[in-house]
């Protein structure tokens, strides 16, 4: 029997990708709200004894998370064999420690919420920070795929002489695995205070790469303003403007249209569709749900 993706509202073009070159069957779902606002689910697949995979990008999940979970209640009264999640964007990983007092670490109860729903997680670049892997917080099987080379393929194909731009010393590791992958230069953006309130931020070796097209990576684009004020430094130093990517396109209500307001190419990948999607995981993902599928 092949295993059956069920895709949930929202991930319509992504399913599709992973359906043709997966090789599972395409489950069928009936998902609707009574007036009351209530969640109506009803399977219309054959799902006994299956494996299940349920694709659900997890942006904005307080609306998705409890239709999700009384589908999957369903789904084992019916007798399924296993369900597995793809979540290609992985929700409540930023509160990851208590911050100020009486708040809570809602990672931590986010995770025990689904790994007492499914068998097995497969995301893509989580927010991780103070958690540096899944399985600290995560009870089942669960595994984070890195988009760099799907980034890096991309860039290769689309952009004339990329240098990847590392905005702030944190982003210098990231930074450095794509341009390792797309074999191009990287600098990071470098900060020289002169008292307490001017400072001035360049490229190092701008002279060097006046020719080049600067691109800006970073796992999350929310605001926006993170790589507008880098995009500003760089044209200040001489620079063209950048092509701004993110693994996962949150962004605040205007964000990418201010974005490209200011003359900015934004690029993401489809983990949330947007238009701005350009970069396909469909390829990435069916090779991490491998392991999960033997």
């Amino acid at each position: 029997m092949k295993p059956i993706m069920f895709i949930m509202p929202g991930q319509e073009e992504l399913g599709e990708s992973l359906l043709a070159g997966g090789g599972f069957e395409k489950g069928v779902l009936e998902l609707r709200n009574f007036p009351d606002g209530e969640s109506y689910i009803r399977v219309l697949s054959d799902v006994a004894d299956a494996q299940i995979i349920i694709l659900c990008q997890l942006h904005q999940p307080n609306e998705k998370i409890l239709p999700l979970l009384l589908f999957v209640g369903t789904l084992r009264d019916l007798g399924v064999h296993s369900i597995g999640l793809v979540a290609p964007y992985l929700a409540y990983m930023r509160q990851d420690k208590r911050f100020h007092e009486g708040e809570g670490v809602s990672a931590q109860y986010f995770a025990r919420l689904l790994s007492q729903q499914f068998d097995w997680l497969l995301t893509v670049d989580p927010h991780l920070h103070r958690i540096h892997a899944l399985n600290e917080v995560y009870s089942i099987p669960s595994t984070a795929l890195s988009a760099v080379q799907p980034i890096a393929q991309w860039l290769s194909g689309q952009v004339n002489k990329p240098i990847i731009i590392g905005p702030d010393g944190e982003s210098e590791q990231w930074a450095t695995k794509v341009a390792l992958a797309a074999g191009c230069p990287f600098e990071v953006l470098s900060k020289e205070r002169f008292g307490d309130r001017e400072v001035r931020v360049s490229v190092p070796h701008v002279a060097d790469f006046l020719d080049h097209t600067p691109v800006l990576v970073d796992d999350i684009i929310s605001t926006g303003h993170t790589m507008m004020q880098a995009a500003a430094h760089l044209r200040e130093s001489g620079m063209r403007a950048p092509v701004c990517i993110g693994v996962h396109g949150i962004f605040a209500a205007g964000a990418l249209a201010q974005m490209q307001a200011a003359g900015l190419q934004v690029v993401t990948t489809n983990s949330i569709a947007d238009p701005s999607n350009q970069i396909d995981l469909a390829p990435l993902i069916l090779e991490g749900l491998q392991q999960f599928l033997q």
